[in-house]
């Protein structure tokens, strides 16, 4: 079973990760696209495991996870957008996977459920919707390993990047900051060529990639992962890396 420290490490381009996002990938050929992403350098693959509940949408289950979790040693990013989080926590426990992401408002019992995540050797992340207030993981920072920030309200792919999340990224390197804390911030939802700069040079150290970057038709995979390269770049520079 693949570990965070296996063939693909969770780093790249001074600490910042690019998640290809699986539900924009070509489903119908999923392996190839994975066999490129490889190639290309890709370390995490995310993975946005919905229940028609929480989000009204559910495209990709459990069953394409553990198929693909013998096809690869990239580490798994899970991002639960589910009401029963314990349910599916266990669940991708036993298929093996690097780190979880719960949503803070579907998360009856938090600590307990990151308590959990941990519990299983997987690092533990908080996903805050656009509108949710970093006060939401004041009384869990210590539980957690990142914090991942919604900059589309969840559910679906190719939405319009909600203004305000780009001033929340920042927001949150300074929620971080003024406790001393120091967590890699993931930010998912149109993290497109024109807002990875933004993103980068706010404080996102871990950017979820879908059909607005690593998928964009413009390109073939390696051509779009090289281009995040060079504007994450342009990102770091404007935070003064």
């Amino acid at each position: 079973m693949p570990t965070p420290e296996s063939q693909c490490p969770i780093t790249t381009d001074k600490k910042i990760s690019i998640a290809p996002s699986v539900m924009c990938a070509d489903l119908c050929n999923l392996e190839t696209d994975i066999r490129e992403l490889e190639k290309s350098g890709i370390n995490l693959l995310h993975f946005d495991l919905m229940d028609a509940h929480f989000v009204p949408n559910m495209p990709i289950g459990l069953a394409l996870i553990e198929q693909l979790r013998q096809k690869t040693d990239c580490a798994f990013d899970i991002h639960l957008m589910v009401q029963n989080n314990d349910f599916f926590v266990e669940a991708v426990a036993n298929i093996g996977v690097q780190q979880v992401a719960v949503h803070a408002e579907s998360a009856i019992h938090l600590d307990r459920t990151l308590s959990v995540i941990q519990g299983h050797g997987i690092k533990a992340g908080v996903a805050l919707n656009p509108a949710t207030p970093l006060s939401a993981i004041a009384y869990v920072i210590d539980r957690l390993d990142f914090v991942l920030i919604m900059t589309v309200n969840p559910g679906f792919a190719g939405q319009k990047l909600v203004p305000a999340t780009l001033q929340k990224i920042s927001d949150c390197q300074a929620f971080l900051n003024e406790r001393s804390v120091n967590l890699p911030i993931e930010v998912d939802g149109n993290v497109s060529f024109e807002n990875i700069p933004k993103m980068v040079a706010a404080g996102a150290d871990i950017l979820v990639g879908g059909s607005s970057s690593v998928f964009h038709k413009s390109g073939s995979r390696a051509e779009n992962i090289q281009q995040i390269h060079q504007v994450i770049s342009v990102g770091l520079a404007k935070r003064g890396v």
